[in-house]
């Protein structure tokens, strides 16, 4: 008999009665097992959100079978679907500079199996980094930014991700401003991690400012990218109580722990399937 097969669906479109019993009935008449359900009605903006982990029971099933048969079942409420194999892991694409924290946290958990994830390379505009990646087996590559060539650059970069058929990148502290001409073409497809003091604290050494001020609170949050600098849709947020016996070095400590928590949270998200991005906002299935 041919193994069970897990799937995820995800769908959204305008709310109306109806759409729960119609996706999950044609499931269920296709020897489907829902094993987890959410769903989320916006009730401000009438739309509706729906992420399904199924899994085929009977060996005369595919998920190209339940694909080609979907459209017409939910026709009638427009809406935006997608099939996802489980077993199939999403191809990434990590960039960085100079610190390491985020890209070292990131290989771990993969290595681990926590992030269902395939490398496709690490790009950077800085050498530093290259031993850790090729010591993980990973191929580097060198992009040196400057003014003169960072049209160009931006340019290799996107062959990359063509030609390794890239997923999603992860900003991890990469610390060069992405152009709006990139940031629309990695719409949806790229996350960012930054310190939650944007915008209190911004420009250089934003720990130091912090320290200066007595803050009592520090976090980092992981977003999408946008053309609006440290503006995009929010995935994931971490948060740290601190006193005033912490040094500014000892905050910077600390930020380094939110940063990774906040950026690997945000990244199995997106990995499972669990984040709809609509406007400057996200419905985010736990």
């Amino acid at each position: 008999m041919q193994e069970s097969k897990e799937f995820i669906l995800k769908a959204t479109c305008d709310a109306s009665s109806g759409i729960l019993a119609a996706v999950t009935s044609y499931l269920a008449g296709l020897s489907c097992y829902i094993s987890e359900l959410h769903q989320f009605d916006d009730e401000e903006n009438g739309n509706f959100f729906m992420r399904a982990v199924c899994r085929i029971e009977s060996p005369d099933v595919d998920l190209e079978m339940i694909r080609e048969g979907f459209e017409e079942q939910v026709s009638r409420f427009h809406m935006d679907w997608e099939f996802f194999d489980v077993e199939k892991p999403m191809r990434v694409l990590i960039m960085v500079s100079k610190f390491d924290h985020c890209l070292k946290d990131l290989l771990y958990r993969h290595e681990n199996g926590e992030l269902p994830m395939e490398v496709t390379a690490v790009v950077s505009n800085h050498k530093d980094l290259r031993p850790i990646v090729e010591r993980a087996g990973i191929r580097f590559i060198w992009l040196p930014i400057n003014a003169e060539n960072k049209q160009r650059q931006e340019a290799a970069l996107l062959d990359v991700i063509q030609e390794t058929d890239t997923e999603l990148v992860i900003l991890a502290r990469y610390m060069q401003i992405l152009s709006d001409d990139l940031c629309k073409k990695l719409h949806g497809k790229a996350i960012n991690i930054h310190h939650s003091f944007l915008p209190s604290f911004k420009g250089a050494k934003p720990y130091h400012q912090a320290h200066a001020r007595g803050v009592k609170l520090i976090g980092a949050t992981a977003h999408y990218v946008t053309s609006d600098l440290d503006e995009g849709p929010i995935i994931q947020q971490s948060v740290q109580p601190v006193g005033h016996t912490y040094s500014s070095d000892r905050l910077v400590a600390v930020g380094r722990d939110t940063e990774t928590i906040a950026l690997a949270q945000a990244v199995r998200l997106h990995l499972e399937h669990r984040v709809f991005m609509y406007g400057n906002k996200t419905v985010v299935f736990q």
